[in-house]
């Protein structure tokens, strides 16, 4: 008598929902661009800032020399110059990660791989935050180590790598990257199409700051300038000054110091990803 052996069935873990979202990441041949702009322009808009000095004018006395830590502030302004463009890149990338599989319909069987969906939405939120991250270090800290030597004798700056704020600074300008393309594949996750994510996630980190800070100017009204202070470009470039004061509030405007900028920041991405969550739970695929 033979006894019949019942196929076993492979247990979903999280481990592999993981590994899943990699290999769907990194086989898009848009991945690859977008890590390469993000590399490749903030190197070279790195190299050009410290490299190239303006012409001296007529009757324009010639600056004098910088303090020590006005030296580190700007070797570290330099070495995150690239950056600016750089989170534009990776809120694509961000949007494009949840979009595109709406987009080709490939959510459904996500999905149906997934039952409980949130896995999946956590799955792909971290492998983004891990490639920005790694894309990030690379990019900053990468500049950094080809134009600081260069600074001595163009800049007459001298770049103090063991000084921890230019660091701190550094690894700051990497933690707003993740956090922008964070930002962006939660507002691509709730709006749920391509043009649609990517246009209202530049619009969030391009548009909005300049237009709130025009009307707050404008008018003068403290609380519209205090919002200008809270959006996510405005607290992300305070991530990577290398000086600043504590946090303080002068004359109703309120300033926020690394600390408090990455923490409103990251109030940001929970915000817009728990109500991503919501919306993932409750509407159909």
């Amino acid at each position: 008598m033979t006894t019949a052996t019942l196929p076993r069935t492979s247990r979903l873990t999280f481990g592999g929902i993981l590994k899943s979202e990699f290999i769907k990441l990194f086989t898009l041949r848009s991945t690859f661009w977008c890590i390469l702009i993000v590399v490749v322009l903030s190197v070279g808009i790195g190299l050009i800032i410290a490299t190239v000095n303006p012409p001296a004018r007529a009757g324009v006395p010639a600056a004098g020399p910088l303090t020590v830590a006005a030296q580190q502030a700007d070797a570290v302004s330099y070495a995150t110059a690239g950056s600016q463009i750089g989170e534009l890149v990776l809120a694509v990338l961000g949007a494009l990660v949840i979009t595109g599989e709406y987009g080709t319909s490939m959510i459904r069987s996500t999905l149906a791989a997934v039952p409980k969906r949130l896995p999946a939405l956590i799955a792909k939120a971290l492998v983004l935050a891990i490639t920005a991250f790694v894309v990030g270090v690379v990019s900053i800290f990468g500049t950094a180590a080809i134009i600081f030597p260069l600074l001595p004798g163009t800049k007459k700056i001298h770049p103090d790598w063991t000084d921890w704020h230019v660091l701190e600074s550094l690894m700051g300008g990497a933690l707003y990257l993740v956090l922008v393309a964070l930002i962006a594949f939660c507002i691509g996750a709730i709006i749920r199409n391509s043009a649609g994510g990517i246009a209202a996630a530049l619009g969030l980190i391009l548009v909005l700051p300049g237009l709130v800070g025009l009307i707050g100017g404008l008018t003068q009204i403290t609380w519209i300038e205090n919002i200008a202070n809270f959006l996510p470009s405005a607290v992300g470039g305070n991530l990577s000054h290398y000086t600043g004061t504590k946090t303080q509030v002068v004359s109703g405007i309120i300033s926020l110091d690394r600390l408090d900028s990455g923490l409103v920041l990251l109030a940001w991405f929970v915000v817009l990803f728990v109500v991503a969550a919501v919306l993932l739970k409750r509407r159909d695929a």
